[in-house]
C-alpha cells in the first residue's frame, strides 16, 4: 500500500486553544484533558494501518510527542481556513506521487483501523470515499485525484458541508460510509461511558 497516504488534521493540544466549543461546556481544563483522550484514539487506530501517514498540527510542529517520528511524518498545516488547509495536504500529497489519500481529523472516537482499511479499499473502484458525520460535515474524504473544488466555497463547521461537498463530485462514483459522530459539543460524549471519568464534576 505503498501509493496510499492518511493525512490526519491535528491541534496542537495546548490549554484554551482546541476544542473550544466542548470547552464552552466543561471548561478548557477537561477540554484538553477530552482531547489529548481523542488525540491517543486516533493514534490507535492508525499506528498501524499498512499506508505513508502524514499529521498535519495547526501551530507548530512537535519532534516528541505521541505521534512517533518513525511511523508517522509531520508537517504544518498552511491555509486561512480548513478548506484551504485540506486543499494544500491532498495537493502535496498528489505531488509526491501518491494514488489513494484520504484525509481525516483527530477528533473521531467511534473509528478503527480496519473501517480505514475498508476505505482505501474503496477507492480501487470508486472516485471519492465519504465519511458523513451527524452534523451535516464529514469525518472522513479520500480521493484519486485532486478536486480543488470541493474544499472552495463552503461554510466550514455548519450542517451545510456534506450536501456542499457532493454537489461538487458532479455524479462521480461515490462509496458513503457509516454516519458517525466526532467529537465537538458535550452533548457528544456526555452518554458515553469512555468519557465519563472527565465529566463526573459536571454538572448539569
Amino acid at each position: 500500500m505503498k501509493n496510499d497516504l492518511l493525512l490526519i488534521l491535528t491541534r496542537n493540544p495546548e490549554i484554551g486553544k482546541c476544542k473550544t466549543r466542548l470547552a464552552a461546556a466543561v471548561g478548557d481544563k477537561i477540554a484538553l484533558e477530552i482531547y489529548k483522550f481523542l488525540l491517543d484514539c486516533t493514534v490507535g487506530f492508525t499506528h498501524d494501518l499498512q499506508v505513508e501517514k502524514w499529521v498535519y498540527y495547526s501551530e507548530e510542529i512537535w519532534k516528541e510527542d505521541i505521534w512517533d517520528n518513525t511511523v508517522y511524518r509531520k508537517k504544518l498545516q498552511i491555509g486561512r481556513d480548513l478548506g484551504e488547509r485540506m486543499l494544500n495536504a491532498f495537493r502535496e500529497g498528489f505531488r509526491a506521487g501518491f494514488e489513494r489519500i484520504i484525509i481525516i481529523g483527530s477528533d473521531m472516537y467511534h473509528l478503527s483501523q480496519t473501517e480505514l482499511e475498508e476505505a482505501f479499499c474503496k477507492l480501487n473502484d470508486h472516485d471519492y470515499v465519504v465519511g458523513p458525520a451527524e452534523d451535516g460535515g464529514y469525518y472522513l474524504l479520500g480521493m484519486k485525484h485532486l478536486n480543488e473544488k470541493l474544499f472552495q466555497n463552503k461554510t466550514w463547521g455548519t450542517d451545510t458541508v456534506l450536501a456542499s461537498t457532493l454537489q461538487d463530485m458532479n455524479g462521480a462514483k461515490i462509496a458513503l460510509l457509516n454516519e458517525r459522530n466526532d467529537v465537538d459539543y458535550y452533548e457528544d460524549i456526555k452518554d458515553i461511558g469512555a468519557f465519563q471519568p472527565f465529566l463526573k464534576h459536571i454538572k448539569t
